[in-house]
């Protein structure tokens, strides 16, 4: 990291003329981009580490063709010579899902969506004109073998970890007939390809867009279908409809001739039940295979969301195989797998979750079995070995930003749940009462401090279960 963030001073100085106060690492979420902030003056910027020099090279080019065309998209003020590092405009922390968090599904977040689904039209339509699709990252267009690449995403990510009994042949007739179905439409423009509302920021109650590197050639109905049936945002059946009748009137007035509503409302249901089984994929790739809390917790909503649409939608083609498993899928015991149970007020179980110095020995288990977990944190960087955060503790921002960002502590307590997790959903439905989870390390003041704040909230937050939290070693640390 300390090598990144030198790189990043030397663009900033040669590139913009500017010499960061402080920069900044920011938490990573789903993909393997690495962002830090940069702090000078009064100003912030973003500068994005990427080591896939193509995938640069496909959004700078796409950023400042979009710019050109008044698109509402990120200034790009630098990027290295090997197309690793760019900096560019930071349009700030509030996505168009933070709004809708904040404000609730009332008028001030629907006038944001319309004014996303303004832009994005445009996006589309003014940002197809000139653009060389020659510069897209995998396919230049989002064609029948893109569309079974999505199909057979979900198949390998999500279906077959489920270990459903299917008709393998038939299912992959079906989706080639599927594929066959939706790549025959009739508007095709730039196609965003991840256009959900934590690509859209808010800023000044205007609109901004990010991460459209994957954008292709495709239907425009993608993604809108990509909006209006994102999981976390919940929209209403209302909203979804009205919102939708709102995007076809903008997109009527930037085409030459009216669309045909009927054909494009059949083809765009289509688009959702793809965007759906997309998402699935992901989460299940994400989730299922890297481990990643975030997304393993995102699948009971994707499932519920999937089953709505397999309730109330249609599309304009017959697949028996896929009809058939698409059902199973939705199935309450399937998204049963998926869901953690939840403790209640008559719940016995009480989790003790303590962090410790080995120096002064390990907590003692009073409870009448004992046993539980005992994790050492000595494997991982101390950062009290720097006086920076010799006086500082776990649960102090610099002491977590050091661990998030220059140990190995997230791949760590992603183990170390997998283990507890298991013990605890087994612990809730046989009723047991007790549970210790002890983290150790040299002092007991920073490493096991943060796993320990760290580890109560995972399980309050998953399960809803009575965690009571001890720094047991709180009296000697280093003030």
């Amino acid at each position: 990291m300390e090598a990144v963030i030198e790189i990043i001073g030397q663009l900033c100085n040669t590139q913009l003329a500017i010499h960061p106060d402080r920069i900044e690492k920011i938490p990573q979420s789903g993909s393997d981009r690495v962002y830090y902030r940069i702090y000078a003056g009064d100003k912030t910027y973003i500068a994005t580490y990427n080591i896939n020099a193509k995938e640069t090279q496909t959004f700078i080019y796409f950023s400042k063709h979009f710019k050109q065309a008044g698109l509402p998209v990120p200034e790009i003020y630098g990027v290295n010579d090997a197309d690793t590092l760019y900096i560019q405009e930071d349009l700030g922390t509030d996505s168009l899902l933070n709004k809708l968090e904040a404000l609730g599904h009332g008028d001030a977040a629907y006038q944001l969506f319309q004014q996303s689904l303004v832009q994005l039209a445009r996006m589309q339509v003014l940002g197809n004109a000139g653009l060389n699709y020659e510069q897209c990252l995998t396919a230049k267009e989002f064609g029948k073998q893109a569309i079974m690449s999505d199909l057979l995403y979900f198949k390998y990510y999500f279906l077959d970890t489920l270990q459903l009994p299917y008709d393998k042949q038939a299912m992959l007739d079906d989706f080639e007939a599927l594929s066959t179905y939706l790549t025959h439409t009739q508007h095709k423009y730039f196609m965003y390809r991840d256009f959900q509302s934590r690509n859209i920021i808010v800023q000044n109650n205007a609109v901004y867009f990010i991460d459209y590197q994957g954008g292709m050639k495709g239907a425009l109905q993608y993604d809108v279908a990509s909006l209006l049936w994102q999981a976390k945002a919940e929209l209403s059946e209302e909203w979804k409809n009205s919102l939708l009748d709102y995007y076809m009137d903008q997109v009527d007035i930037l085409l030459p001739a009216p669309l045909d509503r009927i054909t494009f409302v059949s083809q765009y249901n289509g688009y959702v039940l793809i965007r759906l089984l997309q998402v699935l994929g992901a989460y299940g790739f994400r989730g299922l295979f890297e481990r990643k809390a975030h997304f393993l917790s995102s699948i009971p909503l994707a499932l519920q969301n999937l089953k709505f649409f397999i309730d109330h939608k249609r599309i304009g083609i017959v697949t028996p195989e896929f009809d058939r498993v698409l059902k199973w899928v939705v199935a309450d015991e399937i998204r049963e797998k998926f869901v953690a149970p939840q403790a209640n007020e008559d719940t016995p179980l009480v989790i003790e979750v303590n962090s410790f110095s080995y120096k002064r020995g390990i907590p003692v288990d009073d409870s009448e079995n004992g046993g539980g977990f005992i994790f050492d944190m000595r494997g991982i960087l101390n950062p009290g070995r720097f006086d920076d955060y010799k006086k500082l503790t776990g649960q102090d921002k610099p002491v977590q930003d050091f661990l998030d960002q220059r140990t190995k502590m997230g791949k760590y307590l992603n183990s170390v749940w997998d283990l507890v997790d298991i013990t605890v959903e087994d612990y809730l439905k046989r009723g047991f009462s007790n549970l210790m989870i002890n983290f150790g390390c040299t002092g007991g003041q920073h490493r096991s401090v943060f796993a320990a704040e760290q580890t109560a909230r995972h399980l309050r937050n998953k399960y809803k279960v009575t965690v009571n939290l001890t720094h047991t070693n709180s009296a000697n640390w280093v003030k």
